[in-house]
């Protein structure tokens, strides 16, 4: 059995593109679909640390809650799709649960690389507000993960132009799927 747990961002929800069309994928791939929808945040977490904490601790601890009847040693894979502060959250519950997973990380922020990543595909766009791309490329050659950049892409992978935007998420979601692929090939 596999399982795909989704972990969102603050303002980013499951039923956004990037989660909503990736976790397509992974139930076409076999896996079973486990949501991880912690909400309630405050606003103006952008730009301010003290909130962006809060933030994380709040949505670690619903996490926690959420999935504390999951057993995953029923699971012979596990998968990861986070968004932003989603891949923090999922970061740090694989870290604390000694939890072996494939991750899809679509923009993470600078805490996400403060704990024992685990491995997976990184997706960046170069006009992202949360974290500088130099860092994103950093960490990501440090670990070795496939690290995907979309040139003039904001927070959420999109360019503002509808045409654009839905062409790169065709491609990102081709290569969440490549990737998907690959590893459960392994």
């Amino acid at each position: 059995m596999k399982l795909a747990l989704i972990f969102p961002g603050v303002g980013y929800h499951t039923d956004k593109p990037l989660l909503y069309y990736s976790r397509k994928i992974a139930a076409g791939l076999g896996f079973e679909i486990m949501p991880v929808p912690y909400g309630g945040f405050e606003k103006g977490i952008k730009g301010s640390a003290q909130k962006m904490e809060e933030a994380f601790y709040s949505a670690l601890h619903q996490a926690e809650e959420i999935l504390k009847d999951v057993n995953y040693e029923n699971y012979k894979e596990l998968l990861f799709i986070s968004k932003s502060v989603g891949t923090v959250v999922a970061a740090a519950y694989a870290q604390k649960h000694g939890l072996s997973t494939q991750n899809i990380y679509y923009t993470p922020v600078e805490a996400t690389f403060r704990f024992e990543v685990r491995p997976g595909i990184v997706f960046h766009g170069t006009k992202d507000g949360w974290v500088e791309t130099d860092l994103i490329r950093r960490e990501c050659a440090k670990r070795q993960f496939p690290l995907h950049i979309v040139e003039g892409a904001n927070h959420s992978l999109e360019v503002g132009d509808a045409a654009a935007d839905i062409q790169i998420l065709a491609q990102v979601m081709e290569e969440t799927e490549r990737y998907l692929k690959s590893v459960l090939l392994q």
